[in-house]
């Protein structure tokens, strides 16, 4: 989780700097030609900037996968150990039941005999 919240962040934190870039050009006391070539130079970075953010993006993404096929594989284990114990308490209460109709059949019969 902390994974997905730094890229998050980055992300965030890069946008931002982007916007205040613009921002601090737009409201410079520059001349409009100065300014002109500054946007044109940052335009010609995003590009760049969002290359490094789609790979920064994909790269939180490959590890919240990893984690959660790790996190599923593991929910998926723990449901095999409970059927299979539950299986195992079944058939042991079936045998119990079992033994317990046989016990009352053979006292059923042995009464039976008795009169």
């Amino acid at each position: 989780m902390s994974n997905n919240r730094s890229g998050v962040f980055i992300g965030g934190l890069m946008l931002g700097a982007t916007i205040g870039a613009l921002a601090g050009l737009l409201a410079a006391p520059r001349t409009g030609r100065e300014t002109r070539k500054l946007l044109k130079k940052s335009a010609d970075a995003i590009p760049e900037l969002a290359e490094d953010l789609s790979t920064s993006v994909q790269i939180q993404a490959d590890r919240l996968s990893a984690s959660a096929l790790r996190n599923w594989d593991e929910t998926l284990d723990r449901l095999r150990e409970a059927i299979a114990a539950g299986v195992d308490a079944s058939e042991r209460e079936t045998e119990v039941l079992k033994r317990q109709q046989a016990n009352t059949d053979s006292d059923s019969l042995a009464q039976e005999l008795e009169r």
